[in-house]
């Protein structure tokens, strides 16, 4: 039996340290080793107690969150789990938590509502069990993309009659900024399903957009797919799919959730492989649990192309595992070579070719 992920708990309120230490503290397998109210006393004590996992409050007197854990992230790379207001202003900092190197984000819930923090309970215990390799990656992770690249070469590409599919979960911020910053003005038109709240698919989406050469949207309603644009799935109400095969539009459809997310992975590529067929791509991405998984598999049997991103380059490697275990991955890949193999994947080859 592993021991318990021994976590740090930094807010500044102490109601709030209170709540979320007693909800990790009701797991047998993790177990709260200390508090911080702010950023120096967190200072003093990560290297006094040396913890597995640290939750962090974005919004903190004196040093911000963002600041601690850039200082984090440069001197003693750990797991770093962000909780935030679910407002527009918490989702834009949770989203810029993310490509700093949080390894996931959690919205504080409503007064007397502990429910949002129960699912922080695996988010502890995946990123304890990332701790070495996750420090390494973080050791060797390039800075975050600060702008787009405007001047994409497009000249040499034109994509075929294709569609792509992507899903991603914990680590996707920094793994689909990745794959997205090289795809040119005219890609092939991407939907993506990444599991995060509600408030934050808007600002994530709206980050994309900012940084890369096609446009990205939220996903709406009979949104047209079209060429050069990316379509990112709502965040917690609907699910995203594709239908209509003779004018492809995105659907959101209002159903339980699936593996315990709505919107789900396994759910969109369900929706591509009927739609789409062989003139698909998928790829599953980083992640905690299954979901994808067996949509991938989906989507690999009507003829779709399917990748996955290797252990090596996954923050935490639990739905490209099971995708690729499950025979629905064709080939694995570590991140930085996505982006181009699906963009050979989705060329024309000559004039008139799929």
């Amino acid at each position: 039996m592993m021991a318990p992920a021994r976590v740090l708990v930094v807010d500044d309120s102490a109601t709030m340290r209170g709540l979320i230490s007693a909800v990790l503290n009701s797991d047998p397998e993790v177990s709260v080793v200390g508090q911080a109210g702010d950023a120096m006393e967190a200072r003093a004590a990560i290297k006094e107690l040396n913890p597995d996992v640290v939750t962090l409050d974005i919004e903190m007197p004196n040093m911000n969150g963002l600041e601690f854990l850039e200082k984090i992230m440069k001197l003693r790379p750990m797991p770093v789990i962000m909780v935030s207001s679910l407002t527009h202003r918490g989702a834009e900092a949770s989203i810029a938590a993310l490509e700093i190197g949080a390894f996931d984000c959690i919205g504080k819930p409503a007064p007397g509502d502990v429910r949002p923090f129960h699912e922080l309970i695996d988010k502890v215990k995946a990123a304890a069990r990332s701790g070495y390799r996750y420090q390494t990656m973080r050791a060797a992770a390039p800075q975050p993309v600060q702008a787009a690249n405007a001047n994409v070469a497009a000249a040499n590409y034109r994509v075929g009659r294709k569609v792509v599919a992507i899903g991603s979960s914990t680590g996707g911020v920094e793994a689909l900024i990745e794959v997205l910053k090289g795809f040119p003005v005219n890609c092939p038109p991407t939907v993506i399903t990444q599991h995060m709240p509600s408030t934050f698919t808007k600002s994530f989406a709206e980050r994309l957009n900012r940084i890369c050469a096609p446009q990205v949207q939220e996903a709406t309603d009979g949104a047209r797919l079209e060429i050069g644009r990316i379509y990112l799935a709502p965040g917690g109400e609907r699910h995203t799919v594709v239908a209509n095969p003779h004018a492809p539009v995105c659907r959101l459809l209002d159903k339980p959730p699936v593996n315990g997310h709505r919107p789900s992975v396994d759910v969109l590529f369900d929706s591509v492989a009927e739609l789409a067929g062989r003139n698909a791509v998928g790829v599953i991405l980083t992640g905690m649990g299954r979901d994808g998984a067996a949509g991938l598999l989906k989507m690999r049997h009507a003829g779709a192309r399917t990748l996955g991103q290797n252990e090596k380059t996954c923050v935490v490697y639990g739905m490209p595992r099971v995708a690729f275990e499950l025979g629905g991955v064709e080939t694995q890949l570590p991140l930085n070579a996505i982006g181009e193999e699906v963009l050979k994947l989705t060329a024309a080859r000559k004039e008139g070719s799929e």
